[in-house]
């Protein structure tokens, strides 16, 4: 009769031991994760900082598209981006890339958006106040 070992059984009234993962191995596969995480963590957060950068530009966009729809309809320009809420053509006035209003914005100043247009005061255009850098290097207040 052929006797085998089972994990956790009884044979001859003594209990078998049960293998489990030694502390080298537990140190090995914890290495493994903390190498992975080292690897992966500046890859993350490289692309939020990427994110934020796309927002803002989207932003920015958005936000000088509608003070040249506003002056061709309007034929004037605002005189603030509170002016694109207050007309509707925006609901909020969106955050800059430093989680806060921090726009600034560029004076007309002689410059007319609209042929019927007879006043050159307000605005024409809008960048970030921010006084970090981008990660291609230029300031976010030049774009």
């Amino acid at each position: 009769m052929v006797a085998r070992k089972m994990a956790g059984c009884k044979m001859n009234g003594k209990p078998t031991p049960t293998r489990g993962f030694t502390l080298i191995e537990m140190m090995v596969a914890i290495s493994i994760i903390v190498i992975l995480l080292a690897v992966a963590m500046p890859i993350y957060s490289h692309s939020i900082t990427r994110a934020k950068e796309q927002n803002l530009r989207k932003n920015l966009q958005t936000l000088n598209h509608l003070i040249y729809q506003y002056a061709q309809d309007k034929q004037k320009s605002p005189q603030s981006l509170s002016d694109l809420v207050s007309s509707k053509y925006i609901d909020k006035i969106p955050d800059d890339i430093t989680g806060s209003n921090t726009w600034v914005t560029e004076p007309a100043e002689g410059t007319i958006m609209s042929v019927y247009q007879t006043e050159d005061t307000g605005i024409i255009g809008v960048h970030s106040g921010s006084s970090a850098t981008a990660t291609d290097g230029t300031p976010y207040a030049k774009w």
